[in-house]
């Protein structure tokens, strides 16, 4: 299939927005899908993880594709919870656009506000829609104004509701000025169109010459037709709306309820006529490794093959699934490629497109192609597959750090072996989680981004993956820095196998002023010390950054920048330099006076109005601290701060005081001083 004629799109949104059903539907009408799946009945076909059915949430990002109108639709499906932040920011790494769902009762809720930040960080053209106009407290119009108003964005309507709530019917098409409802015997696949009714011509007037208005400053040709009160044409219309979209000065916005089966057609047709082909996008830069230079990579079947991997997912008979995304050239069945990041060959066995679980083999996969590949022994979430000859690094995924712990061992010997498999497997599907053992009690700790988050990895190492472990409590990571800058000289010296081995080096410790992570950098020159003997000293530096100061939890926003070396070539040696900065380091940090740092959350709260005052006594009885309050039309909503280490259990607390009508979303913030 041409290029032209191929969409990498993502779904995103906050939780219960309604995503996953939105692209039931999608798969639907475009034939994948044979059956609507519902997560209200815990059958949707992108929710296969059984956890993901049992809670009604998504958590790993299934890939699909599927045909509409001559064109092949890629779809990443998005979890929304924030706990699970990680796994739509590496969708987003991948995909050309991405449509985000709000719904029309809680329009823009914490999570849409950080998915949409994402998506602005890597430049994704987007389309809008307004989902959940049936349910009660449903407002088009107050959705709009809140994503114009708290996102910045530029979004114009292209379709209006007919109806809201349970007198939500139908959409009116602004761009043909006509009414179209969905015949509910078809399930919604049947359309009709007829002419708008007579009390609804005066808002469609108005919003259509608003939408008109807005794509004038995309085309000189419709401004002069505007200008003259002529008929624009609806080609031209089209045009402009795809011109906007792709350069982001315009963002379209659909309306409709999937549950109900409203308004999914129309934006499948956006899908096609508005969002991007892989080649329409701004090239991606790569770094040419032997050259040690930039360059662009195009959407060229002719180049060298390209590839980067956006997620791994475990299959227990094919076992690791490496989801991969083409940037230029063509790799085949059977052929070997080069994994840039581990510097190792790697095989490709076979290769698939996928549908939710179910898979289609194929024989080579192109370039702005979106596929899976059975083979690859090495391969971790954010390597580039690229080619032994040339060899392009793509950009580096940068995932936050792990906030929450807990420790989980076997409950028997021959269980250890099969727990650590698993911990390893766990680790190469999902870059946030992270696993060590703890030197004093031999104990398994793993850590995750929330409460959720470590609970879901839990169940999938005793249910999924049958470990029998017993598992502790869940604890805050914290983390150790320092207060002041020290300079220091260390030396070592060690004889082994009767040959002296020294290592001497300056330098300083100092707190990070412009963020919390460590930054390491060295002033010596090559020709005062040797390559390997600088490395060397690097590896002991950034070893010690995990091994703290004083109650060894990970050192986080310390500089450390080498002034001097001593060198000696007759008794110098890489294991004496990385010692020595070991020491050094471990020295060095006692002096700068250590601190010890919790993370701190960004509390976002949903709350019936009765309930508010409740709400936020209760907050600040746990250390948090209200930043503003804001009123919807039906809730209010809380922003604030407060230390994780209080949070553990508030989503209990909060349901007992709101009689469970009060939800929230925690984000990890920033590191602080632990008083």
């Amino acid at each position: 299939m041409s290029k032209k004629h191929m969409r990498n799109i993502g779904i995103m949104a906050h939780i219960d927005a309604g995503k996953t059903t939105t692209t039931e539907r999608i798969l639907f009408y475009s034939g994948k899908s044979h059956r609507i799946g519902e997560v209200d009945d815990g059958e949707a076909t992108m929710d296969w993880m059984e956890q993901e059915q049992n809670r009604g949430i998504t958590i790993s990002s299934a890939a699909t594709t599927c045909l509409w109108k001559d064109h092949q639709i890629n779809i990443i499906d998005t979890p929304g919870h924030v706990d699970f932040t990680a796994e739509v920011e590496r969708s987003l790494r991948v995909l050309d656009s991405a449509v985000a769902v709000f719904c029309a009762v809680g329009g823009v809720e914490p999570q849409s506000e950080t998915v949409w930040r994402q998506a602005d960080s890597y430049r994704i053209p987007r389309m809008i829609f307004v989902n959940k106009m049936d349910r009660m407290g449903a407002d088009f119009y107050e959705v709009l104004k809140e994503i114009r108003s708290k996102l910045k964005a530029p979004a114009v309507p292209l379709y209006l509701p007919i109806g809201t709530e349970s007198l939500f019917e139908g959409i009116i098409d602004l761009i043909n000025m006509r009414k179209i409802d969905f015949v509910r015997d078809s399930m919604g696949s049947n359309m009709e169109i007829s002419p708008i009714p007579e009390e609804l011509q005066d808002i469609s007037r108005t919003w259509r010459e608003h939408l008109i208005d807005e794509l004038s400053a995309h085309s000189d040709e419709m401004t002069e037709l505007y200008l003259e009160g002529k008929d624009i044409p609806t080609d031209l219309i089209h045009q402009a709306i795809r011109k906007g979209t792709i350069s982001r000065t315009f963002i379209p916005v659909f309306v409709g309820a999937s549950l109900k089966n409203i308004g999914v057609q129309p934006l499948l047709d956006g899908i096609v006529a508005y969002l991007p082909a892989p080649d329409e996008v701004p090239p991606l830069i790569g770094h040419h490794v032997k050259k040690d230079e930039d360059v662009e990579v195009h959407c060229d079947d002719n180049e060298t093959p390209l590839g980067l991997v956006f997620k791994i997912q475990h299959d227990r008979e094919a076992g690791p699934l490496c989801f991969f995304r083409m940037y230029s050239g063509v790799i085949k069945k059977g052929e070997a490629v080069f994994n840039v990041n581990k510097r190792k060959r790697e095989r490709i066995h076979r290769l698939f497109k996928m549908h939710a679980n179910k898979n289609e083999p194929i024989h080579s996969i192109s370039a702005g192609d979106i596929g899976v590949a059975v083979g690859f022994k090495f391969a971790q979430t954010g390597d580039t597959i690229s080619s032994e000859g040339v060899q392009i690094l793509l950009e580096q995924m940068h995932f936050p750090e792990p906030v929450i712990s807990v420790a989980i061992e076997p409950k028997t010997t021959s269980e250890q072996d099969k727990l650590r498999k698993a911990l390893e497997m766990l680790k190469r599907e999902d870059p946030t989680f992270t696993y060590k053992e703890d030197a004093e009690t031999g104990q398994l700790i793993i850590s995750g981004m929330g409460e959720l988050h470590l609970d879901v990895l839990v169940t999938r190492i005793t249910k999924e993956l049958n470990v029998d472990a017993r598992v502790g409590k869940q604890q805050v990571t914290y983390r150790e820095s320092i207060s002041k800058k020290v300079e220091l000289t260390e030396s070592f010296t060690k004889v082994l196998s009767g040959k002296e081995q020294h290592a001497g080096i300056t330098f300083t410790v100092e707190p990070n002023p412009k963020s919390y992570g460590n930054l390491y950098r060295s002033l010596v020159p090559e020709d005062r010390l040797p390559r390997e003997f600088a490395d060397a000293v690097q590896r002991g530096f950034e070893n010690s950054f995990n091994g703290g100061i004083r109650y060894g939890y990970p050192v986080y926003g310390v500089i450390v920048t080498v002034t001097d070396a001593d060198y000696d070539m007759l008794t110098a040696s890489s294991f004496a330099y990385e010692a020595c900065a070991s020491h050094g380091f471990e020295r060095a940090c006692s002096q700068a006076d250590p601190i010890l740092l919790e993370p701190m959350m960004i509390i976002d709260i949903m709350t019936p109005q009765d309930y508010v005052g409740d709400v936020i006594s209760q907050l600040v009885s746990r250390g948090g601290l209200v930043e503003s309050l804001e009123s919807k039309t039906t809730v209010e909503h809380i922003h604030g701060k407060a230390p994780l280490e209080k949070m553990f259990g508030y989503s209990t607390a909060l349901r007992s005081i709101t009689q469970g009508r009060g939800n929230f979303a925690m984000e990890f913030s920033h590191f602080a001083k632990k008083e």
